[in-house]
């Protein structure tokens, strides 16, 4: 049974078998989701020029380097914020 409940108090939340969740996990889950099936839809090699040299590599490792980066940048942003 999903509930949907929102304390004056605290985040958005989706009631799940008993526990809440955050809204915010669940469009996390659903974005990581979607994240990793395109990854695994894109298999073929490409080729990448860098500023010197150019480097041939499966379109999915140049993908999950990508999106690891971007998460770390996005943390960091976060904890930035979240300082001042």
């Amino acid at each position: 049974m999903v509930r949907n409940t929102e304390h004056a108090y605290g985040p958005p939340t989706v009631t799940v078998k008993g526990r809440n969740v955050r809204l915010r996990t669940i469009g996390f889950l659903l974005l990581a989701g979607l994240a990793v099936w395109f990854i695994a839809a894109n298999t073929e090699s490409v080729s990448i020029r860098l500023w010197v040299s150019t480097v041939t590599l499966p379109l999915w490792c140049v993908l999950t380097v990508t999106l690891l980066v971007g998460m770390l940048l996005g943390r960091l942003v976060a904890r930035r914020r979240n300082r001042r």
